[in-house]
Formats: structure tokens, sequence, C-alpha cells
């Protein structure tokens, strides 16, 4: 089995998230269930059957949350070694071409968001910055081509 490496934000809120299923989402959909059973005939049923199914694709998706909780490892920030870019350091960088200033924070596949600035460690951009130094200029290659960038400053968020 894979580890899953985690913030600690990250494992809480996958915590919280089976939490909320188990103890929300698990009950609405045994109790459309029984409405719906108690409609009738089950073989034409499609209330019934829509149910069932809704069932099945959460208790599917609440094994996987469980497994990837029981596979984790918290990365410990303080542990962290900012002279290369590594997964949960924020890279402040300098696109050659436009002159434009970026800083992503590097995170685990689970926590990746674009919107707050935070891409997978396996993204194309995370792997062609991971184990370069401040100062150091890079050549990234992303699906629309390649991207230059100088690394300007590695930090913990």
């Amino acid at each position: 089995m894979a580890i899953n490496y985690m913030t600690e934000s990250g494992y809480k809120k996958l915590q919280e998230e089976i939490e909320f299923l188990e103890t929300v989402k698990r009950p609405e959909v045994a109790q459309q269930i029984s409405e719906a059973r108690e409609k009738g005939d089950l073989s034409e049923n499609a209330e019934y059957d829509a149910a069932k199914e809704a069932q099945g694709m959460l208790e599917l998706k609440i094994a996987q949350l469980k497994e990837l909780v029981v596979n984790a490892r918290i990365l410990d920030p303080s542990k962290i070694d900012t002279s290369t870019v590594q997964i949960l350091t924020k890279v402040h960088l300098l696109n050659v071409k436009n002159n434009q200033e970026i800083a992503y924070t590097i995170v685990p596949e689970t926590e990746a968001n674009l919107r707050e600035k935070k891409i997978s460690v396996g993204s194309p951009i995370a792997k062609g910055l991971l184990g370069h130094k401040v100062g150091e200029t890079v050549d990234v290659n992303v699906p629309a081509g390649v991207l230059t960038f100088t690394i300007k400053n590695i930090t913990i968020d």
C-alpha cells in the first residue's frame, strides 16, 4: 500500500470528511432507501435502485478515505530543510519570459489547490523545481511547453 504524505491540517480535513459522511450522509441514504422500500414493489422501483446505488458509492468513498488515513504519514514542517525546494516548502519564483513573480507551496497530492497557490508534488512544475536552490534558473517542462523560472526564495509557510 502506498504511503500518503499529508500535513496535519490535511489529515484533520480528511478525518472531518469521514465523520461527516458516516454521521450525516450515511443516515440520509439509509432514509432514502427506507422511504423507497415503503413504496412497494422493489423490482420496478427506480427510487430504490438509485438510493442503493448512492449507498454503494458512499460506502466506497468512505472506504477510500479511511485507507488514505490508515496509510497517512504526517509531515512535520519544522523538520523541512529550506536549502532546496521540497514538499511543504513555499518557493518564490520569477518567470524569466514575462518577468512575473509567483509563489507556490508544494503539497501532497491530496492537498493541492491552485486557488490557494498550492501545487501537487507530482505536478510538472513541482517535479521540475524539486531539489533546486535559491538563485538557480530552472527549465520546467509543462504541457504547454517549457517555462523558465529563477528561484528567488524558499520558505516554510
